[in-house]
């Protein structure tokens, strides 16, 4: 296995690229994907150990949020949606057992009661989400709206796409595709078409020491919300053909907003690019990204039971997950990927490993990568 990054690095940079061929070095059949931008400038673009090559997509799970974010960044600017704008404006139904209150803002810091659906459905229902957001709307929410936040794992991607039919007509993956995506040339996919296939490098699980195992195995046995995310749909093994990954055909071409992305390093980057200020294309207005990175949900997590922090659909860098300055915004994803943009430093960070990592979340080698970044720039 080659631990030498290979590809492009600002000799700036070199202490943080060092991270990821430590990583190299110390974990069996770990290979990652790096891209950064700084002021504009690719200052690195890097692939280390093995698995993934530059040009290589995978699976990013919830990365794909912080994207789908960008297509409701835009429609804000577009006058179509507001934060503060009640949900049932724009999707009347919604407002079923007490939700009337909801915000577009509270829905998207997910503050709505919703993390799960309440009943186990076929896996169409995630490809093809019209029914999913109906028995959302109708559902009763697991806490007071606004009173506290959990992690919507999935239904936030369900949601999402509803909010997206209801003010722009169309589908959030053709709206990511036409507006955000291909005008950029970007390699991050939502509902990826099949003529990429031979690019995708299937998602793996995470392959633990003894002693990540071992604490694995010691994790409560029930864990109601985390366990039902992924239990809420009829499907096969996760990394499966017929499961929810997007190692499934299915889940790739349909792209849910939630968990289906496709994308490499670049891709992230790339697209969390025209995210920051002073961008030649912006996706979104500065003030817009502003009001999205302004945190709404800070405390307890009632689906993860961690302390977590959420603006409109972006993670913020916050003391779990500090990745960057306090004015960064992004999203991780289950199997270790990271991105985000740092209008304080001029940062768009793109990560992607493989296998799968431990803990789950953004691989804490990422955040070391993006902490010595951070560091350097700021001395």
């Amino acid at each position: 296995m080659a631990a030498s990054a290979s590809g492009v690095v600002d000799a700036r940079f070199a202490p943080a690229v060092a991270h990821l061929e430590e990583a190299a070095e110390s974990r069996q059949g770990f290979g990652a994907q790096l891209c950064v931008y700084v002021d504009g400038e690719r200052a690195v673009d890097v692939v280390v150990g093995s698995g993934l090559e530059h040009d290589s997509v995978t699976g990013v799970y919830s990365a794909t949020k912080g994207m789908a974010a960008l297509s409701i960044a835009r429609m804000i600017d577009d006058g179509l949606l507001a934060l503060d704008m009640p949900v049932t404006e724009v999707w009347p139904e919604f407002g079923a057992h007490g939700k009337g209150a909801v915000t577009v803002g509270d829905l998207l810091a997910h503050r709505a009661g919703l993390p799960v659906l309440r009943e186990v459905v076929p896996i169409e229902e995630l490809l093809d989400s019209v029914a999913g957001a109906a028995r959302l709307a109708a559902q009763r929410p697991l806490w007071t709206p606004g009173r506290a936040f959990g992690y919507h794992g999935i239904t936030i991607g369900i949601l999402i796409e509803e909010l997206v039919r209801r003010v722009w007509g169309g589908e959030l993956r053709d709206h990511h595709e036409t507006v955000v995506r291909a005008p950029r040339d970007a390699d991050f996919f939502i509902g990826m078409p099949e003529s990429e296939d031979g690019r995708y490098v299937d998602v793996r699980p995470v392959e633990p020491t003894p002693e990540q195992a071992e604490e694995l195995a010691s994790r409560p046995l029930h864990e109601p919300l985390l366990t039902r995310m992924f239990a809420n749909f009829q499907a096969g093994d996760e990394w499966s053909t017929e499961g929810v990954s997007t190692n499934n055909p299915r889940v790739r071409r349909a792209g849910p907003a939630g968990i289906g992305g496709v994308a490499s390093a670049r891709g992230i980057a790339r697209l969390y690019l025209d995210a920051l200020p002073g961008s030649d294309d912006p996706i979104a207005s500065a003030a817009t990204f502003e009001s999205m990175r302004e945190i709404r949900s800070w405390g307890i997590d009632r689906t993860l039971n961690v302390a977590n922090a959420f603006g409109s659909v972006f993670m913020v860098s916050q003391p779990r997950l500090p990745f960057g300055s306090i004015e960064a915004f992004g999203h991780d994803g289950g199997g270790g990927a990271l991105g985000f943009a740092d209008p304080a430093t001029g940062v768009a960070f793109g990560y992607i490993p493989t296998p799968m990592q431990y803990p789950g979340g953004a691989d804490p080698v990422a955040v070391k990568v993006a902490h010595a970044i951070h560091a350097t720039l700021s001395s």
